[in-house]
């Protein structure tokens, strides 16, 4: 199925996406969890082939939260691995299809190797311009709103919500507009809270492995049925 057919008023500048259910999907096929965040990844190149045809100028992922460290370790280093083996995979493909790559994120616990090859790529693609892939890792919406007034305090500037727009993790890009999270939960997780303020969330029952490209259609179809009134009193009919 080809994205939908919209007038690009109506595609979403910035969708986020929170990247719900691999545990359960391995869980229900009776494997590792780690074969679900391989699959996981593999669900990545679908929303990004979708997201890139209808016209999306910013897509973030949310890729592991700083509450992640909790987890197990020997899942920890697996995943660390799986996103270095990704990123060296993916990136010849994002750099072709003109994707620009960005990570968001505390960044101080992951390796030194892992952390160079992040920057790598962010620097292969910086010329790109057709669309931004965000991967939020070591991310949390709390710590970015508190890093945020800390950035402001160190440079003598007033903390307001306008000062704060412009300290946050994002400021590159526009406040999402669109919302996505898998998996069946309805919360958003400490994804991005500062920035969530008025974006549409739309929540699926699939689980991400299984979330493809239809399905990033259906959600950008949806929005594009949404009436947006970011506070204001809807105009008489």
């Amino acid at each position: 199925m080809n994205p939908p057919e919209l007038p690009p008023q109506a595609v979403p500048k910035h969708v986020a996406v929170i990247m719900d259910g691999n545990g359960r999907w391995a869980q229900q096929r009776q494997r590792p969890r780690v074969s679900g965040h391989r699959a996981g990844v593999r669900a990545v190149r679908a929303a990004v082939r979708a997201c890139h045809k209808a016209g999306v100028g910013t897509l973030t992922l949310f890729a592991f939260s700083q509450e992640n460290w909790q987890r197990p370790a020997l899942e920890v280093r697996l995943l660390m691995e799986l996103f270095a083996r990704a990123l060296k995979r993916e990136l010849a493909s994002l750099h072709k299809n003109n994707v620009r790559l960005r990570f968001i994120g505390a960044h101080d616990l992951f390796s030194a190797s892992l952390r160079e090859q992040m920057a790598q790529a962010e620097a292969a693609t910086a010329g790109n311009t057709h669309m931004d892939l965000v991967i939020a890792v070591g991310y949390g919406g709390q710590w970015d709103v508190a890093e945020a007034a800390r950035r402001l305090q160190r440079e003598g500037r007033e903390i307001t919500a306008e000062a704060i727009d412009t300290a946050v993790c994002t400021a590159f890009a526009p406040a999402p507009d669109l919302m996505i999270r898998t998996g069946g939960e309805k919360r958003i997780s400490n994804f991005m809270l500062w920035q969530l303020a008025y974006t549409e969330l739309y929540f699926s029952d699939t689980l991400w492995p299984d979330f493809g490209e239809d399905e990033m259609s259906a959600a950008i179809a949806w929005f594009a049925n949404r009436n947006r009134r970011f506070g204001r009193v809807p105009e008489a009919q």
